[in-house]
């Protein structure tokens, strides 16, 4: 068969510092302005929020960050985590292509997500704080934290987006389990929740709405911080260990992807995989096509605005540079919760603005396909995110069928679905919908965001 199916590191190889891929940019990207005087902000407004060590790796160029060994140690439980060459998959399809999926499921919330989890939990122990307060879409950034805190002997708080906690409830109990206390949100628990509430008490939620309540609950408290699953460099910083670790893999095998696919809501996943493989190619030591892949439902890099956004729906974040949808929307209920955010990371803005990777829609239909596709040759069941990247890998396998050419391509299997078997029920029993945001819900989307002189 050639390559292995599993290749795998040891402990010995677990990386030693995350890569920032700022330090390799042609351009920086925007700043990030103080929500009341449009003015760039500084480490001072960040500080209500988050301690010290985490806003300096916010803002640093430094190419390289140690990893702490207190955050290393815990990382060993699951990392590093295997490489797989997907050769059934690849029988299945016919295809010459070489199909490889970086698997973060392994990890004790099934997910890439305690990548920073962990980092995050550590930093804020560190600092003396006593709870994180957090939003979570599918339940799997919320168990990640959940998991971290009880790590590092802090309290965890999360609102889940009601339409994910209605559909998974397995991933509240998965959160109290770990020690986590979860509430549905839009909640009457706080300002935030209670006002779209008001508009609305049948509303499934947002990431953005959930953020507000959590942000709104940790300014409130002062031994309370906020932790972010997504979006904010030191969170793509953090999970940089996922491309570090996949281009040891490769050099075991002696080959490099041509293709790397990822599926993108805020962008952790995608960027943590793909920066690695962008800093090579920067360099000009690796000639490698990067794609993101995300919902038709909720498509900011495709057809969103690059502009100046909140992060949260009631605008307490500070402005941010991204692909948005506007932080008003408030996206179709698809099972990807993990996806439905109205903005990307801004650093992945500017990195595709700058034109170094591809982006592209899918609907939940065709990417349930896949994953069942996917789960009947390689055994594993997907989580409805990553079933996004392997409606891509499969098409591109197929072109190469077509054509003969052995492409290698590169996937991140972000985690597993065990959790999201609903989806998949509802996929079998044909229930699924789809949603493709047509323009005039954009243009209506965007009509709110905020003005920025100049």
């Amino acid at each position: 068969m050639g390559e292995p199916t599993k290749i795998l590191l040891d402990e010995s190889e677990l990386p030693r510092q995350w890569y920032n891929l700022l330090a390799d940019l042609p351009s920086p990207p925007p700043p990030v302005l103080h929500p009341g005087t449009k003015e760039p902000v500084g480490p001072d407004d960040l500080a209500p929020l988050f301690p010290k060590d985490l806003i300096a790796q916010e803002v640093t160029t430094e190419r390289y960050v140690d990893i702490p060994e207190e955050v290393l140690e815990v990382y060993r439980l699951w990392r590093p985590s295997p490489l797989y060459r997907a050769h059934r998959l690849e029988k299945a399809l016919g295809t010459p292509a070489k199909i490889f999926y970086k698997y973060e499921g392994v990890s004790p919330a099934g997910s890439h997500k305690p990548n920073t989890a962990v980092p995050q939990a550590y930093y804020n122990a560190l600092a003396g704080v006593r709870r994180l307060t957090t939003e979570t879409g599918a339940g799997q950034w919320g168990t990640a934290l959940a998991f971290a805190c009880s790590q590092f002997g802090l309290d965890c708080e999360v609102w889940q987006v009601r339409a994910s906690y209605d559909q998974k409830p397995y991933r509240k109990a998965m959160i109290e389990t770990f020690g986590g206390v979860v509430h549905p949100s839009p909640s009457d628990l706080t300002e935030a929740g209670r006002a779209v509430l008001a508009k609305d008490s049948e509303s499934p939620g947002s990431l953005g709405i959930a953020i507000s309540e959590a942000v709104e609950v940790a300014a409130g408290a002062p031994d309370t911080n906020y932790a972010l699953g997504s979006v904010l460099n030191h969170v793509l910083l953090h999970q940089t260990v996922i491309g570090e670790e996949a281009l040891a893999q490769f050099a075991k095998v002696g080959l490099t992807p041509d293709l790397i696919v990822g599926c993108t809501g805020g962008g952790s996943n995608f960027a943590g995989l793909a920066f690695p493989f962008l800093r090579e190619k920067l360099s000009g030591r690796m000639d490698v096509a990067v794609r993101a892949v995300e919902p038709a439902s909720c498509p900011s890099l495709t057809k969103g605005v690059y502009a100046y956004d909140f992060g949260d729906t009631a605008g307490m974040t500070p402005l941010m540079k991204m692909h948005t949808l506007g932080h008003d929307f408030v996206p179709d209920p698809i099972h990807a919760g993990g996806l439905r955010y109205h903005g990307m990371s801004p650093l992945l803005s500017h990195v595709y603005e700058l034109g170094l990777f591809e982006a592209e829609a899918r609907t939940q239909r065709e990417c349930f396909e896949a994953g069942v596709r996917f789960a009947r040759a390689e055994g594993i069941v997907p989580a409805p995110e990553p079933t996004h990247a392997l409606a891509s890998c499969i098409e591109e396998a197929l072109r190469c069928k077509e054509t003969g050419e052995e492409k290698v391509i590169l996937t991140a299997l972000c985690g597993h679905g065990h959790l999201d078997l609903a989806a998949y029920a509802a996929y079998l029993n044909d229930e699924l919908v789809d949603h493709e945001l047509a323009e005039h819900d954009v243009a209506e989307a965007v009509a709110a965001l905020p003005s920025i002189p100049g």
